[in-house]
């Protein structure tokens, strides 16, 4: 990866008429600001349908978009919606995301665009339902009998049949619920169609997309319960132990996802085939791609079933290079980014070493500790990537207005800013400066913004992945300021 710059912006973040971002007009005009700004890479989180908490890291499928996020206009210009029906849609300058709103308003109009559509695209929803035959038919029959049972999860689907995938009850299924298959299916087709139209926007522009891999799924998911084979699960599908972390800077008690966790020896079996299969859908969507909690490949945090907190877990080793030699042998030209973050022990430091993949430094968390914080730039190998702060930390103002005396005035001397001066800025001139091979902030480091603005806090279940941007902010970002500083460092992205 050469020396370059990004801006990590979640595509519900972005501005749009639909209450939500979406893969539309709003996200070409932010690939045309991150090329003015002279930006390499736009970043952005999992873009799957959201479980629990609207978290994109508890989504329905490793596979599937979210419909939330297809754009309404572009299917109006497609003559799947007329323009008058367009209207209903949730106001699009509201700063924060009513997802309860927004699904009410836009599924009765996909459900219309499938009505008008599936027999006018049969043949090219036939050659995407041939390209996604992995996963495509398991996710829109989960997707069916998740609207039949209410939303229920399938571990407490009332049919044990179907629970357990008994091939005659899936079969039933299939004839009684075809249209709601159909359903979803066009919606995939739909979603990714849109998402091959703003790739290939982007990349025109010289812009390239990094996607995020959550390490691991919701038990809800359509991936679980097709194959629970490839997870730690007992004899009714629930988990024996559950995913999480131990207590780290983000959270005194821990944070216990509730995800379950990988039958590593299962996996190993056919060459670590489930995880190849996940990594090449996602490369068809994205440059590169993060892999989430990285260290969990090294040893990984279990927390025993019906645990009240993520303290009484332990660490259990995981599959190491094994999995991670897999994934870079079968992918070589898909660039890895390794959210090394946590709990890190020299077998983790060894781990990214033997991998070649970069890791991740946040400079927010760099100013207490004295000189050997390894978060400080000059402990950096150039081999990197430099964050003001990820998607679970606050804006850097919000960072700045919320630091101890001890901690200001640390950050004040490594800065070089005088007493009381702005060290939001000062951190992303520290970044750009840095000897990392890129360098990201959030979109909302380089509009000011405060805490309102931030867009999850680890460890609360409710509130978070709501934060917009609105039309009027993306319209008064300094592209130009961004331009010249990125260029100042040698990270300017090539005209």
């Amino acid at each position: 990866m050469r020396r370059s710059a990004g801006i990590l912006l979640p595509v519900f973040s972005l501005p749009s008429r639909e209450g939500i971002g979406t893969l539309g007009e709003g996200a070409r005009a932010f690939a045309d600001f991150l090329a003015q700004s002279g930006q390499s890479w736009w970043q952005v989180l999992p873009v799957g349908p959201a479980g629990a908490g609207n978290s994109p890291y508890s989504g329905l499928s490793a596979y599937a978009g979210s419909p939330l996020l297809i754009d309404l206009a572009a299917l109006a210009d497609d003559g799947l919606l007329t323009p008058e029906e367009l209207p209903g849609v949730c106001p699009g300058r509201a700063a924060r995301i009513d997802y309860a709103a927004v699904e009410a308003e836009k599924m009765p109009l996909l459900r219309r665009a499938f009505r008008r559509g599936w027999e006018r695209d049969r043949e090219a929803v036939r050659a995407f339902e041939e390209e996604n035959r992995g996963w495509l038919p398991d996710y829109a029959l989960f997707e069916a009998l998740r609207q039949r049972f209410g939303l229920r999860p399938w571990t407490d689907w009332p049919d044990a049949g179907l629970r357990h995938r008994e091939p005659q009850a899936l079969e039933r299924c299939r004839r009684e619920l075809r249209e709601e298959i159909e359903f979803h299916t066009y919606v995939q087709y739909l979603f990714h169609l849109q998402w091959r139209a703003l790739k290939t926007y982007a990349n025109g522009l010289g812009v390239r997309l990094m996607g995020d891999l959550p390490i691991y799924l919701a038990l809800d998911s359509a991936d679980v319960w097709a194959e629970p084979e490839n997870f730690q699960l007992d004899a009714e599908g629930r988990p024996a132990a559950s995913a999480g972390v131990p207590p780290d800077a983000f959270s005194a008690e821990g944070q216990l996802w509730g995800s379950p966790l990988y039958n590593w020896e299962a996996m190993k079996r056919d060459g670590y085939g489930w995880w190849i299969r996940r990594v090449d859908g996602a490369a068809k969507l994205f440059d590169a791609l993060r892999i989430d909690h990285f260290r969990g490949f090294e040893s990984y945090w279990a927390v025993p079933a019906g645990a009240a907190s993520a303290r009484e877990g332990r660490w259990i080793k995981g599959p190491g290079m094994d999995l991670v030699g897999v994934l870079t042998g079968w992918f070589p030209r898909l660039r890895f980014v390794a959210e090394d973050l946590g709990l890190l022990t020299p077998e983790v430091g060894e781990l990214l070493r033997a991998s070649g993949i970069p890791g991740m430094k946040v400079l927010e968390f760099a100013f207490t500790g004295g000189a050997s914080n390894l978060y400080l730039p000059h402990n950096y190998p150039s081999r990197c990537v430099c964050y003001t702060g990820t998607h679970d930390n606050a804006p850097a103002a919000a960072w700045r207005d919320a630091l101890g005396a001890e901690e200001r005035r640390a950050a004040e001397r490594y800065l070089g800013v005088p007493a009381g001066g702005d060290l939001a800025a000062a951190l992303l001139r520290a970044g750009m400066s840095s000897v990392a091979e890129l360098f990201m902030a959030q979109m909302q480091d380089w509009l000011g913004l405060g805490g309102d603005a931030r867009t999850n806090i680890p460890g609360t279940p409710l509130g978070n992945w709501r934060w917009r941007m609105t039309q009027e902010q993306l319209a008064a970002a300094p592209a130009e300021e961004i331009r010249a500083l990125t260029a100042l460092y040698g990270r300017c992205r090539e005209a």
